[in-house]
């Protein structure tokens, strides 16, 4: 079983333009992401997963500073970005995160992948987590498989897409107590959300790698820092959307489960 590490990232944002080159306590944000993912075990490559857009070229520049693969692919469908990558470098599953999230948990991570080895579950996620800590697990046929059956392009958001317990194998880690603050935002979206993590990093030395446990404890510690980007809130996909997805694999059901075992034929 070959196992990437995915880091979805363009420099496209409209609330944060070029997050992912703005300096955290002497990296950027990027090379924070890169660091931590070179910190989980059991993956076989890393690699940047950018667009063709000529935008996106310092982001092939970062990647080969800090040693690790880079892939163009789709400027809009992520998806299908994910999937081409999967194919050219050969993986059986992928590990995905998105590049705005600097923070994200390296020993969550870690547990992802040791159950993705042994329980070999098509889609694997970590439930309760700060946003922009957890990594999530997908068995590239179930990839394909979404990639064929979805008519949704703009799929940034795409959980919905493949947590269907009715066509996949569904796994789900919960977080640990302490963990558990699935409203805390540690991501880069807005502005707010850059200040606060500005913050947090300036508790720790440059060059310093701290652990989420780490930074939990630091907010603790220091919880007016919370005020900073309270007043932010995560998007998600519409009700509309939700239930226009839900009700395709309600009426296609059958042509699923067909297009499905077509990809899972030579299944490891």
């Amino acid at each position: 079983m070959k196992i990437g590490l995915l880091i979805t990232a363009r420099l496209k944002s409209s609330r944060l333009p070029f997050k992912l080159l703005r300096d955290l306590n002497g990296k950027t944000i990027i090379e924070h992401v890169i660091e931590r993912c070179k910190k989980i075990n059991g993956i076989e490559e890393i690699v940047l997963c950018t667009s063709i857009n000529s935008q996106d070229k310092p982001l092939v520049e970062i990647s080969r500073r800090n040693n690790i693969y880079y892939f163009l692919g789709s400027e809009e469908d992520v998806l299908h970005r994910l999937s081409d990558c999967s194919d050219f470098f050969g993986f059986d599953y992928i590990l995905s995160i998105t590049g705005e999230n600097p923070l994200l948990s390296i020993d969550h991570a870690n547990v992802l992948v040791n159950r993705i080895k042994t329980q070999k579950e098509d889609f694997v996620y970590i439930d309760g987590l700060p946003i922009g800590c957890a990594v999530y697990g997908l068995n590239v046929n179930a990839l394909k498989t979404i990639c064929t059956i979805k008519s949704e392009i703009d799929t940034e958001i795409w959980g919905p897409l493949i947590n269907r317990p009715e066509i996949f194998k569904v796994g789900k880690i919960e977080a640990e107590n302490f963990y558990l603050r699935p409203t805390l935002r540690l991501t880069n979206d807005y502005f707010e959300d850059f200040l606060f993590m500005s913050a947090i990093f300036s508790c720790f030395p440059a060059n310093y790698c701290p652990s989420l446990l780490e930074v939990l404890v630091e907010l603790d510690k220091n919880p007016g820092l919370l005020d900073i980007n309270k007043e932010r809130k995560q998007l998600g996909l519409s009700q509309e959307v939700l239930q226009r997805i839900d009700s395709y694999y309600k009426e296609n059901y059958l042509q699923i489960l067909d297009i499905k075992n077509k990809f899972y034929k030579n299944d490891f």
